[in-house]
């Protein structure tokens, strides 16, 4: 009897003993969830992955690929603490996360060169106008605009064949507001890729030589040898091609568009959670150059340190895309806001 109770004591003794000795270290299962736009994947992936070595992959990384808007639905219902974006958040988000309670923070992050494509084989539309996009994407082009003649009279009589991002991404979002002037509209008879997979666009355009799409410029970069860039004339009478020159001067128009984090402020009061968004801010530069985007001045990371620090809340776009906006457009409406 004596022996049994000295057991049971020594069991007793043997199951508190990992209670005890091992304290609960903030963070040792901490997972951070991001989703949202397929054009800032490749940014935030690259981060993630240093940011998880210098921890030893103690701290778990979830990104998942739902589009821009599918990202900041989910970011509102406080299912996600970061929401990768592809445009600045919309009024109708905006609501939705007011009236559940989530706070955020805005940072940019790089610039992006939305680039039209073409299969290499064309030869006619090396360069377009503003007002040919306008006129292929409209959306009384629906069923009536279906041939390369119909746009130019010089460019052959072939069907035209048309890929995009889908409807719930944000690179939609800002080619149809630069393009007609307000997001979304568009036409409906084009082949619309998953916002988990851009290749759709990709793999459409390189395979039809009658094919015409968009898609971020680091997507296009990467398929140099599959589709051809489009020159866009923005009714200067001069094409300019997306390149990191003529983003930073801000003479690649209207295509040029930053792409952001937002972060969830409660979220960041989490170690793990402020701990990543300031080393994504302290390299961003090399990851945005890196996944071949186009990075801000030193100073802009700097200001996003300082705005999550002192927790600046809210967007300054006031719920609208912009439109032709540049690199000193963007840290101007930064100054203000901080300023304010």
């Amino acid at each position: 009897m004596f022996k049994s109770r000295i057991l049971e004591v020594v069991v007793l003794i043997a199951a508190l003993v990992p209670l005890v000795m091992i304290p609960n270290v903030a963070g040792a299962n901490a997972e951070i969830r991001i989703d949202g736009s397929s054009t800032m994947y490749p940014i935030t992936n690259n981060v993630a992955k240093s940011f998880k070595e210098t921890k030893k992959d103690k701290i778990g990384i979830k990104i998942d690929i739902s589009g821009t808007g599918g990202g900041f639905a989910k970011f509102c219902r406080q299912e996600i603490d970061i929401v990768n974006a592809s445009r600045p958040i919309l009024g109708k988000e905006m609501r939705a996360c007011s009236k559940s309670g989530v706070r955020y923070v805005e940072l940019p992050v790089a610039f992006d060169a939305l680039t039209v494509v073409v299969n290499p084989g064309n030869d006619w539309s090396r360069t377009m106008t503003v007002d040919e996009l306008r006129e292929i994407w409209q959306p009384d082009a629906t069923n009536k605009i279906t041939r390369w003649s119909q746009v130019n009279p010089a460019w052959p009589d072939q069907k035209l064949k048309l890929y995009a991002a889908g409807p719930g991404s944000g690179t939609f979002d800002y080619f149809t507001t630069a393009i007609m002037g307000k997001p979304k509209a568009s036409r409906s008879d084009f082949t619309a890729s998953r916002e988990d997979d851009v290749n759709v666009v990709l793999q459409g355009v390189a395979g039809d030589k009658n094919a015409l799409g968009f898609l971020g410029f680091g997507y296009y970069s990467e398929n140099q040898d599959k589709v051809t860039a489009v020159a866009i004339d923005n009714d200067t009478g001069e094409a300019i091609a997306p390149s990191a020159e003529t983003v930073e001067n801000g003479t690649y128009q209207p295509l040029s568009r930053p792409i952001f984090i937002y972060v969830n402020m409660k979220a960041a009061e989490r170690p793990e959670v402020r701990e990543f968004v300031e080393f994504y801010m302290k390299n961003a530069s090399a990851a945005a150059r890196g996944t071949h985007y186009f990075p801000l001045p030193p100073r802009a990371y700097r200001a996003n340190l300082e705005f999550l620090k002192t927790k600046r809340l809210g967007t300054v776009f006031d719920g609208f895309v912009p439109e032709g906006l540049t690199i000193d457009d963007l840290l101007k409406r930064e100054a203000r806001f901080y300023e304010n």
